[in-house]
């Protein structure tokens, strides 16, 4: 949604900027900026992710970098961050710079945050010298905010001519604590190694490495087994048994292809409990809980294939009702969740318009074949009817 209303926006934008000399000064490009104080920054960056600028210089002599770090926040009244990580390159361990505005005031500030962990962001004192720092709003900008600081750079971290940096933006400050950011791609990309000497620009770390590959394994295996293997096995169960001459083949392919589903699935959950247990701090509760419920109940519908009874069984009619009802649930909440982790892992619009396309298909195939089924049975019951009429 966001993206159509930056398409609406764009043509406005166009004209105000021809129309006004002030705005022409855009946030475009870091080339373009202005902000107050006589210290010129001979790098500047146009960071890849989330409309951030960073303007810096480097004294090779005392290991001091300068830097002006320029983002809007994600929401008016957020904070925006920039940071320093010297042993790693994601959040946790960072040496982080935050500004937001008083509310009351509107004053811009700055306060530093040692991030030991993703639970713990409180203000701290960091690992390495900072001065003068300061915050500015840039109205000019869109209501971007500034961070101006001078960072001591570790003397083995200076060695190596580069550095991690990390930046991030959010929505708000309470109590002074800052608010979650969103986890979607731009603030999970917002990461890079900074050439100190600005003879190569910032190269980007891909969407926090490892990290990222293992939830694009997670999303993988779970969209494919819950969110594709699962349906068909069910649409085996229900449209093939129709045929007699199917029988026993369809139950063997229902059981082998929701088994070869549940393996896949269990796979997929065990590398969501790993991702939540290397992010602490970072919980999606609902596609947690969806995944757990999905796990347990799938199963128990594993552990009840054993107990299955004869078809002749008095209790055969119970367990039917058993299997059917818990499978379902397992299709229903096996494709919201599917659903739900796309939206927190935010990949390329194509994939996400893949999934809908292979579930309206399966959907459509569905409907397709239950009219067929339909068909068949009541053609099965009318010649049944006339071969033994009612006395």
């Amino acid at each position: 949604m966001a993206s159509s209303y930056l398409r609406i926006s764009l043509p406005f934008v166009f004209w105000a900027l021809l129309l006004s000399p002030a705005v022409s000064q855009s946030s475009s490009s870091c080339s373009s900026q202005t902000f107050s104080g006589v210290k010129s920054y001979p790098h500047c960056l146009d960071l890849p992710d989330l409309k951030a600028f960073l303007h810096y210089s480097y004294d090779a002599s005392n290991t001091t970098l300068s830097v002006v770090f320029s983002a809007p926040p994600s929401k008016p009244g957020g904070w925006i961050a920039w940071a320093i990580n010297p042993k790693s390159t994601g959040m946790a361990g960072s040496q982080a710079l935050v500004a937001s505005k008083d509310p009351k005031t509107g004053v811009a500030s700055v306060t530093t945050l040692n991030i030991i962990s993703y639970s713990s962001l409180v203000p701290s004192k960091l690992s390495f010298e900072v001065w003068d720092v300061k915050a500015e709003e840039a109205a000019k900008d869109g209501g971007a905010l500034r961070i101006f600081a001078k960072v001591k750079v570790p003397a083995d971290v200076a060695a190596k001519g580069k550095v991690n940096q990390v930046w991030q933006v959010g929505p708000g400050v309470s109590n002074g604590r800052i608010a979650a950011h969103d986890f979607s791609g731009p603030n999970l990309n917002a990461m890079g190694a900074l050439d100190l000497t600005g003879a190569t620009p910032s190269v980007p770390v891909s969407g926090g490495g490892e990290g990222n590959s293992k939830r694009n394994i997670h999303g993988i295996l779970n969209a494919v087994s819950w969110g594709i293997l699962f349906p068909i096995g069910a649409m085996i169960a229900r449209y093939m048994r129709i045929f007699e001459s199917a029988d026993p083949a369809w139950f063997y392919l229902h059981v082998s292809c929701q088994f070869s589903a549940y393996v896949i699935g269990v796979a997929g959950w065990a590398t969501g409990l790993k991702l939540g247990s290397e992010s602490k701090g970072i919980q999606y509760n609902s596609h947690r809980n969806i995944g757990i419920a999905l796990f347990s109940i799938a199963t128990l519908q594993m552990f009840a294939m054993l107990l299955r009874p004869r078809k002749d069984h008095k209790f055969r009619f119970v367990w039917n009702i058993y299997h059917h009802g818990v499978g379902y649930s397992i299709l229903i909440l096996g494709i919201i969740n599917v659903f739900k982790g796309l939206s927190i892992l935010n990949p390329k619009h194509t994939y996400k318009t893949a999934y809908i396309a292979v579930i309206a298909t399966l959907g459509g195939i569905t409907l397709l074949l239950e009219a067929v089924t339909w068909v068949i049975v009541l053609k099965r019951k009318s010649a049944n009817s006339t071969k033994h009429p009612k006395p």
